[in-house]
């Protein structure tokens, strides 16, 4: 069974004039943005520190489909939450994720450079969130750096299974990265979790590209600067959804409805729910 509802994460940032601008004939209807997925991207990131409890917590609050989430590996072996290689971004600490340890990694503060309120939050670990989130919204995991983290995808794989989200209904949970050979890994390992996989490079948008990806994966989750209407049919003839990232401004959101995308990722998520 192919499986995956890919979204990406990641800075999509060349936008330029020419897919965009195509794009606003009409707004798109409330029907229609009820039928993309609405993903916050590692949380409700523009309003609350990325990869925190905090930011996930305001995203089910505004009413997410899925929260994304990154996945590294703490030095002594623990599955953690953050989206950078080094702590020094995003935390009061600087050094690698794997060259330090779970105790070290959740003594920083992750939530202050977001702002007062949020001073003391800390790395949460991957158990927490399945345990936290489960069940009340859907979680894309992307896997971070997996070739840094040999054996990762195993344990990932272990600890979705252990709470017996390896069949989970409604393709809540799903699975993606920018590795592909980590992909096909975890699709092995997970053969009824939806898979994606992640770009930014037109090189990757090619027919036989598209093609492999197939082979493997359910989504296929580009940046929304190589999103064209072209690709969306492609991807669709293959049997694929696709997901698109880092949606930073409504007229993004409004490029991507438009293109007829199943998935957008946002650091916004009152941008694709009208609701909010």
């Amino acid at each position: 069974m192919r499986n995956k509802l890919l979204i990406g994460t990641g800075v999509a940032f060349t936008l330029l004039f020419s897919p965009i601008s195509q794009a606003f004939a009409e707004e798109p209807t409330v029907g229609e943005r009820k039928q993309v997925d609405n993903v916050a991207h590692r949380g409700a990131t523009a309003y609350a520190p990325e990869n925190t409890v905090a930011a996930f917590d305001l995203a089910v609050d505004m009413k997410a489909d899925y929260i994304e989430i990154d996945v590294q590996r703490s030095k002594d072996g623990e599955l953690v939450l953050i989206h950078d290689t080094t702590v020094d971004r995003t935390t009061d600490g600087t050094g690698k994720v794997g060259d330090l340890t779970l105790e070290q990694l959740r003594s920083l503060d992750a939530g202050s450079w977001k702002g007062e309120q949020y001073v003391g939050e800390p790395i949460p670990t991957f158990d927490e969130i399945l345990d936290r989130y489960r069940g009340k919204v859907g979680i894309l995991i992307e896997l971070k750096a997996p070739e840094l983290y040999p054996g990762i995808e195993k344990q990932v794989a272990e600890a979705l299974k252990e709470r017996n989200l390896d069949k989970p209904q409604n393709e809540k949970i799903i699975i993606q990265s920018f590795n592909f050979e980590s992909m096909k890994k975890t699709n092995e390992l997970l053969p009824q979790v939806p898979i994606g996989v992640l770009t930014s490079s037109r090189a990757h948008t090619t027919p036989e590209a598209l093609q492999e990806f197939s082979t493997y994966a359910d989504w296929f989750n580009p940046s929304y600067g190589i999103v064209t209407e072209e690709l969306v049919n492609q991807v669709h003839s293959l049997g694929m959804k696709i997901g698109s990232w880092t949606v930073r401004s409504q007229e993004a959101a409004d490029f991507l409805f438009k293109m007829k995308v199943d998935a957008i990722i946002t650091d916004y998520p009152d941008y694709v729910d009208p609701r909010n």
